[in-house]
C-alpha cells in the first residue's frame, strides 16, 4: 500500500483510473488516461495532450533527482494536469517536489510510518521560503 500527501498532510487516494506505462504510449493506447513514467524517460517523449489527466513519476531513491527535473520540464511544456511523484521520496524533498511542479507526493506506507504527517506538514510551507523568489524581487 502507499500514503499520498499534499499540502494538507496524509489524504487519502481519490484517483481510480488505471496507468498506462510510459513505453507502452506509442500512440496506439488512445484510452490511456493515467501515465506512470520511469526516471530515465526523457520529459519531450511525454504526452502533455489534454487526453493525459494524471502523470506519475517514479523515484527509485531519494538520491535520485531526475523526476524533479523531468516534472518541471513538463510543466514548461503546458501540462496543466495532475502530476504526482511516486516512490523513495523524503519529507526534506517535499518543497522542491511542490516548486518543481508536482501536485501530490506517494509514498510506500513503510516509508509513511517512519516519516510522519507532522514531519510533511512542516514542509507544506514550500511557498513561504523560496530563496529563488526572494532573489528575482
Amino acid at each position: 500500500m502507499t500514503q499520498l500527501i499534499n499540502d494538507q498532510g496524509f489524504v487519502a487516494d481519490d484517483f481510480t483510473a488505471t496507468y498506462a506505462l510510459l513505453d507502452a504510449t506509442d500512440g496506439t493506447d488512445a484510452d490511456a488516461t493515467a501515465l506512470d513514467v520511469p526516471s530515465d524517460a526523457q520529459p519531450e517523449t511525454i504526452p502533455v495532450d489534454g487526453a493525459i489527466s494524471m502523470i506519475r513519476v517514479a523515484f527509485p531513491s531519494s538520491a535520485d533527482g531526475r523526476g524533479f527535473t523531468i516534472a518541471r520540464q513538463l510543466r514548461l511544456r503546458g501540462y496543466t494536469g495532475r502530476l504526482r511523484a511516486h516512490g523513495h521520496v523524503i519529507a526534506d524533498q517535499y518543497a522542491m517536489a511542490r516548486r518543481s511542479g508536482f501536485d501530490e507526493v506517494e509514498i510506500p506506507d513503510d516509508l509513511a510510518a517512519r516519516q510522519t504527517q507532522d514531519q510533511w506538514l512542516a514542509r507544506a510551507n514550500w511557498q513561504e521560503h523560496n530563496y529563488q523568489a526572494r532573489l528575482r524581487g
